[in-house]
């Protein structure tokens, strides 16, 4: 993989600013692709249930990773086979757990409101972070979290923030805001992740992902709440086992790898923002001046946190 080998070529002094430029890439990849995921999320109701989805996407990203990554799974398999709990607990809370909350959430609220309740991430991470490691934020770090809030903020109420008063909490928002736990301690937790080839973790966490969902989608049959994918089903589920489950996860952690958990975790407030381009552009929503200045505001306060969050581990 193209980290390690980029790293060791180049000089201590240029080896950190790059790992920095290309975690920067990874991540705004990553957040674009979980953008994509949530307008796909919203397209698969009606289409196919949200536990079978969860299911398919792990099956097959589990599948297509596993072609690949025999070899190195078993150069890999002493140290995987000592990291089994930690490697099945990342694989169920952060990819299992998580998307079936956020596509059963989309079942019963409003896009806005996920998109306000996923933007509360970073935070979660930055206290998160505190209360287990110690991990320090910075005032530059909260300033641009707080710039880049008020961006996802903005979007989220269509360019008033008056319209965010008149928000109604309901099972989708209870939901959501499980989901936004579930993902925040799978990034903290991201840290403690042996360090062994993508490609075999990859494999080991996908494969705990698609267990872990088999039980559910077994209850949601029985509760004849199952729904068997129609092509927009079909599609979905492609796109969603192929970019945000392997290519997304992948690069954010190698993001998390390079800049920390802190540093990328505040790329989280981009997919929001990324999510109303894609869905202007796939589902012929309107654009408005406020998607623009949202946008420079998400994207203003990652740069100001990120400077500071650099600053600080430089130092």
């Amino acid at each position: 993989y193209c980290s390690g080998h980029t790293a060791t070529l180049l000089p201590p002094k240029y080896k950190q600013p790059a790992m920095n430029r290309t975690a920067y890439i990874f991540l705004l990849v990553t957040a674009l692709l979980w953008g994509g995921n949530a307008v796909a999320g919203k397209l698969a109701v009606g289409h196919i249930s949200p536990m079978l989805l969860t299911m398919l996407r792990w099956l097959i990203a589990f599948a297509v990773v596993a072609a690949i990554s025999g070899s190195q799974v078993r150069r890999d398999w002493k140290v995987l086979r000592a990291h089994l709990p930690l490697l099945a607990a990342l694989g169920g809370f952060g990819f299992t757990f998580f998307n079936m909350a956020l596509y059963t959430a989309l079942n019963y609220t409003s896009a806005i409101n996920v998109t306000i309740e996923q933007a509360g991430m970073p935070m979660v991470i930055f206290v998160a972070n505190l209360l287990l490691f110690g991990m320090a934020v910075r005032p530059g770090q909260i300033f641009g979290f707080s710039l880049s809030l008020v961006g996802v903020a903005l979007t989220a109420g269509h360019g008033s923030f008056l319209k965010l008063a008149e928000l109604e909490v309901n099972q989708g928002d209870a939901l959501m805001l499980l989901a936004v736990l579930f993902y925040s301690g799978y990034t903290v937790a991201l840290r403690l992740r042996p360090a062994i080839h993508w490609q075999s973790l990859m494999t080991v966490m996908t494969f705990f992902a698609f267990a872990t969902a088999i039980p559910f989608t077994i209850w949601e049959w029985l509760d004849g709440a199952l729904v068997a994918p129609d092509f927009t089903g079909t599609m979905v589920v492609l796109y969603t086992a192929l970019l945000p489950s392997l290519a997304a996860q992948v690069l954010f952690i190698k993001g998390v790898e390079y800049i920390g958990a802190n540093r990328a975790g505040l790329f989280i407030n981009a997919v929001p923002i990324f999510g109303t381009l894609l869905a202007v552009i796939l589902l012929g929503e309107a654009f408005h001046l406020y998607h623009a200045v949202a946008l420079v505001l998400v994207l203003g306060g990652i740069g100001i946190a990120e400077i500071s969050g650099r600053k600080h581990a430089a130092a």
